[in-house]
Parts: structure tokens; C-alpha cells; sequence
């Protein structure tokens, strides 16, 4: 088990909540959020990574010009 990370049982020893030590297992903490997060956005309408660039290389061109 890690250092910082405890279960809650249940009457039958089953786990059903954890405990983190926000100290010990910031990175834990941070991952499992980031996470969660990126699964409540999956409906959320998406962009290429290629697609961001087109866009900002054009915004830079307009400013380069005007």
C-alpha cells in the first residue's frame, strides 16, 4: 500500500472510499483529477491539435501584416 493512501471498508471489507494525503500524494491526487475531468469533458466538441495551429498561424500572420 502507498505511503498516504487509506481505504474505508465496509462491514464486509470491501473498500469503498480512499483517503490521500494531499502531502504525500500530490501527484496521485493530480492525476486521478485530471482524469475525472478529461471524462466529463468526452461529449464536449474536439479540435486537432493541427487544427489549433492553422488557426494561431493565422492569427499570427494577421498580426504580422497589419
Amino acid at each position: 500500500m502507498r505511503k498516504g493512501v487509506q481505504y474505508v471498508v465496509d462491514d464486509r471489507g470491501e473498500r469503498r472510499a480512499v483517503v490521500i494525503d494531499l502531502k504525500k500524494q500530490a501527484e496521485l491526487w493530480e492525476d486521478s483529477f485530471d482524469r475525472v475531468l478529461a471524462e466529463s469533458r468526452g461529449s464536449e466538441p474536439h479540435e486537432s491539435l493541427e487544427a489549433v495551429k492553422a488557426r494561431l498561424g493565422r492569427r499570427r500572420g494577421r498580426r504580422a501584416r497589419g
